[in-house]
């Protein structure tokens, strides 16, 4: 009986009294169905779950369990989806699992493959991806529940869910829930029992899961979806009744094609952390020409799961630490380049490219195929101090690209040079230089930058390019905030000239100099830009919205919204349509139906080809263009005057007279300038003698 509710006749209002009065007719009405039910059903699960008697309702639960996959009933559904609830709730709860739960669901999946008219009966169709989904998650926490799992026969039919047998649904929660047996001890022995299928069904689905979705879900038209049956009930599955129409059903879906690829990348690191030589085999496979590898070097997850997944490139990692497979790694110029790109931006998972070109460069075996791709990359990282807890990161690599040269007359390629210059011969010279000296040095540096930054303001980039480098020169090594200053200066001057590859290495460099790393949001956008003219859309899009991130975080207080540039939006908008999950399956699928029509053939495709391919990015979808719902687009606002031409007035005033205008290639007098060098000198001087005053 549920307690009456107690109040005081005296203090209750006409409002509070009604509304007692519902609740206790409310009450009452819930023990009468309780005393009084009208379910006839003597085997019915959600009156055994009424149950008060403990000994009673485990008995039922345990017979129930075991006579729902041999009868058919229309409640199947409503049960699997009260026990998927549960599941996800309290998968650590050791009733169901114990009550005979896996085998119940190992039946159910394998009657759906068997008996297709069941399957398409009432709503059945919906028992298989619950069954799989079930099992997944009671196992996700718990080894001796995935024990149970296993010696209950689980793992055969969620193999076949895996094949393809059913849809891209089913294969997602049978690959996450073979993915949590294998990763335990104690069952990996029961999933290794197919390991060759397991690892040649999981790189086929890691490899192809996106242009599935995209070619039988992402492309239809919501009134196909909704025409076909079988395409209906993934709708169904994807929103849960959440009312959000086919928007809403294709971020779904984006997310569920993102899960599946990590999801199965995942299973394989599985096998690859054990070093099983056929699962090594199969994953290095020289024969095809590594293409697996290959294909993992493009499998990123998109922004939703990048944060939380390292996807393609953490398997690469794991298999950096078999002797084996580095070789395989090695003989392929395209992953070594993908690593190294990885290690020059500024993504989560910047410290594993970095981990994999080491490990790389420690074996004597892949060091000659590695270090002349690797070395120019690692260059512009030898002077960071530490990354996600890991510390002398910059030290260990010029350890290990210096490791085998004695002196710097055995050095011949030009970027280790350069770090033996900086790292060696600087850092000793610099060390036996009295304070004094590395003051004045440091004082010809900023008059140097100032000279830099009046030339760049000109128009003329090489003169400021030259200004920048001489600095960069006197500068000591310490100054590391000034140094900062001027590799991102020079950066952009590189980046008038259309040098994006000299761009990316300053910026870099910049970046590599910033505690923590990654925080110098001029070199940040800088590197995009260049990142931009290359054509890299992922390591831009990454450097964009680490800029917005950093540049909100320095502009505005924590608990306000960023607000985004207007021109750091649009650069976010390209590159994201870019890097939409599903770009290159479109691409596949709309040069497909070019080649299908005829329109288009092998001798004169430039013009049309082109003006094809803008015409995909302009009708990209614009909920393929999410993941920044929490950053506020700032409007263009037009201003009469610009910053920049206010100073390039400004400095030609300076030079030639008030009111005079810039001549079109002429140049300031030599005697304003000594007068401009003398006067910077003399305040810069002035401020050294005030911080010594302090």
């Amino acid at each position: 009986m549920h307690p009456q509710i107690q109040t005081s006749p005296t203090t209750m209002t006409p409002h509070l009294k009604t509304k007692n009065k519902r609740l206790d007719q409310f009450l009452r009405e819930e023990e009468e169905e309780e005393e009084d039910p009208t379910c006839s059903n003597p085997r019915c699960f959600f009156c055994t779950m009424k149950q008060s008697d403990p000994t009673i309702r485990s008995s039922r639960l345990a017979k129930c369990f075991e006579e729902m996959p041999l009868r058919d009933d229309e409640e199947h559904v409503l049960v699997l989806s009260g026990l998927w609830n549960i599941a996800m709730t309290h998968s650590d709860d050791p009733e169901f699992p114990s009550l005979g739960v896996f085998e119940c669901m190992a039946s159910f999946i394998h009657k759906a493959l068997t008996n297709p008219d069941w399957l398409l009966k009432d709503q059945n169709i919906y028992i298989p991806y619950y069954a799989a989904h079930i099992i997944g998650s009671y196992t996700m926490n718990k080894p001796e529940f995935a024990e149970k799992a296993v010696k209950s026969g689980v793992v055969p039919p969620l193999l076949d869910l895996l094949r393809g047998k059913l849809t891209w649904v089913e294969q997602r929660v049978a690959v996450r829930a073979l993915g949590h047996l294998a990763s335990y001890d104690r069952t990996f022995q029961y999933v290794a029992k197919f390991e060759t299928q397991v690892v040649e069904l999981s790189m086929n689905l890691a490899s192809t899961c996106l242009d599935v979705v995209y070619t039988t879900f992402i492309r239809m038209e919501s009134k196909e979806r909704k025409s076909r049956r079988l395409v209906k009930y993934q709708c169904d599955l994807l929103t849960r009744g959440v009312i959000g129409g086919a928007e809403m059903e294709n971020r779904k879906a984006e997310e569920w094609a993102s899960q599946i690829q990590c999801w199965s990348i995942s299973l394989l690191n599985c096998f690859a952390m054990k070093n099983l030589p056929k699962s090594m085999n199969l994953i290095c496979n020289k024969d095809n020409n590594f293409l697996f590898l290959k294909d993992l070097c493009a499998m990123w997850g998109g922004l939703t799961t990048n944060q939380s997944s390292p996807a393609g490139f953490g398997l690469i990692r794991i298999l950096c630490y078999s002797k084996t497979a580095r070789r395989s790694i090695a003989e392929s110029k395209q992953v070594v380049q993908s690593l190294c790109n990885l290690s020059r931006s500024s993504d989560d998972w910047q410290y594993i490219g970095i981990d994999c070109l080491l490990l790389l460069l420690q074996d004597p075996e892949t060091k000659s195929k590695v270090i002349g791709i690797a070395a120019p990359f690692l260059a512009d990282l030898i002077e960071i101090r530490a990354l996600r807890g890991r510390t002398r990161v910059g030290d260990n690599i010029a350890r290990s690209l210096l490791y085998s040269y004695k002196s710097k007359s055995n050095v011949k390629d030009e970027a280790l040079m350069k770090i033996w210059d900086l790292k060696i011969e600087r850092r000793s010279r610099e060390g036996s230089m009295s304070s004094e000296e590395l003051k004045q040095r440091w004082v010809s540096a900023e008059l140097l930058k100032q000279e830099g930054n009046e030339r760049f303001w000109c128009g003329e980039a090489d003169a400021a390019m030259a200004k920048y480098t001489d600095a960069l020169e006197l500068c000591p090594m310490r100054m590391r905030k000034e140094r900062v200053v001027l590799y991102s200066n020079r950066a952009q001057c590189h980046l008038l000239v259309r040098n994006a590859d000299a761009a990316i290495s300053d910026c870099t460099r910049a970046l590599s100099l910033c505690n923590p790393v990654n925080s110098h949001a001029k070199s940040l956008w800088r590197r995009s830009q260049a990142y931009d003219m290359k054509g890299m859309a992922k390591e831009s899009l990454m450097d964009c919205i680490v800029f917005v991130d950093v540049n909100g975080r320095l502009k505005t207080n924590k608990n306000a919204r960023i607000k985004v540039p207007y021109y750091a939006a649009r650069m976010i908008s390209k590159q994201m349509s870019a890097t939409w999950l599903f770009s290159a399956a479109r691409s596949k699928v709309s040069f497909e139906n070019v080649d299908n029509d005829g329109e288009i053939d092998g001798s004169d495709e430039s013009e049309e080809d082109g003006d094809y391919a803008a015409t995909v990015l302009i009708k990209t979808p614009s909920w393929a263009l999410g993941g920044l719902a929490t950053i506020l687009e700032e409007p263009l606002t037009k201003r009469s005057k610009c910053r920049r031409r206010k100073l390039e007035r400004t400095v030609w005033q300076r030079r030639r007279g008030a009111g005079a205008a810039p001549a079109q290639g002429s140049s300031h007098k030599p005697k304003q300038h000594e007068r401009m060098v003398q006067r910077n000198r003399y305040v810069i001087e002035k401020n050294l003698k005030r911080e010594e005053t302090r």
